[in-house]
């Protein structure tokens, strides 16, 4: 027994739960990868020939390839469901019961962030959520030793790395791969070697993607924060900018998730890029929730994405 539940408290729903994760994983990535490179492919091949035709063949395609490229998951974040619970020190509300309330509602995916101050996710709910959770669980952790340990002990399903300061509210910026190269292959190959599929949280720069490739990380999560920052002109440049990340990783063979700072008003142009495989949205969702609960706070995100997916 552990802190109260059964280590066998999720039985064979636990085994299928796997099964199905890794098949529905491998199936994703197949989709994404394959379909996504085809797309652009084709797409530079007729650019090169055809210039006067970019806009019907570019509508042509994306029209082909929108009902078999896999629409984008969601990844919920519970982390400020604890921040609540931290402001009173109390016991409520508890993630862990967040975390079943969004699968409810739809989520793809939880994640959550241990970070080295807990000052929200503390170790009694990390273990809960890795007995508890049914869909995909992802854990954003920094590199620290205390916290990889954890992760090698729990063994999430995704391990997503980023960068961590005690000062910051909230994370501030994508994980400097070719700074804390080194570091970040010697972390990332320990948790793949524990069954953790890796993801790297950067920003869309080539430089930081090759990086990320390079110390076997599988998957990244292009750091959307400043386009959700961005106002005037910036914010298609910023728009731009995610989506020749997004297309270059592609091409380098990586899965590709987003997030950071997406909401209910700002999720359309994002989501409508294909090739993501996951955006893992949190602050948004959590205060929705206030007013309508979880579920349905979940369930109007998804909506949202699948409407965006569709054009």
């Amino acid at each position: 027994m552990t802190e109260g539940i059964s280590t066998k408290a999720k039985g064979d729903d636990g085994a299928l739960s796997k099964q199905h994760l890794a098949h529905f994983y491998s199936k994703r990535r197949s989709f994404v990868l394959a379909e996504g490179l085809l797309f652009l492919r084709i797409q530079k091949s007729f650019m090169l020939t055809m210039p006067s035709a970019k806009s019907k063949i570019t509508a042509f395609l994306h029209g082909t390839l929108t009902g078999i490229i896999s629409m984008a998951g969601l990844g919920v974040n519970i982390d400020h469901v604890a921040t609540v619970r931290q402001a009173r020190q109390t016991v409520e509300p508890d993630p862990v019961w967040a975390a079943a309330e969004a699968e409810l509602g739809g989520a793809d995916c939880i994640t959550f962030h241990l970070r080295k101050d807990r000052r929200h996710i503390n170790d009694r709910d990390t273990r809960l959520l890795r007995q508890t959770v049914k869909t995909k669980l992802n854990m954003e952790m920094s590199m620290d030793e205390e916290i990889v340990q954890i992760a090698l002990e729990i063994k999430p399903d995704q391990a997503t790395l980023v960068p961590e300061k005690r000062q910051e509210l909230t994370t501030e910026g994508g994980l400097d791969c070719l700074a804390n190269f080194d570091r970040l292959a010697e972390v990332t190959k320990a948790l793949k070697d524990a069954g953790t599929v890796v993801s790297a949280f950067i920003d869309p720069v080539a430089e930081q993607i090759q990086a990320s490739k390079k110390a076997g990380c599988d998957a990244i999560e292009i750091h959307t924060g400043t386009y959700a920052n961005a106002a005037g002109t910036a914010v298609q440049e910023t728009i731009d900018e995610i989506r020749q990340g997004l297309e270059f990783a592609l091409s380098e063979g990586l899965i590709v998730h987003g997030g950071h700072g997406l909401t209910y008003n700002n999720i359309h142009p994002i989501a409508a890029m294909q090739g993501f495989c996951e955006f893992n949205i949190g602050h948004s969702i959590i205060s929705r929730a206030v007013f309508v609960g979880i579920r349905e706070a979940v369930a109007e995100m998804k909506r949202l994405i699948e409407k965006s997916a569709k054009g």
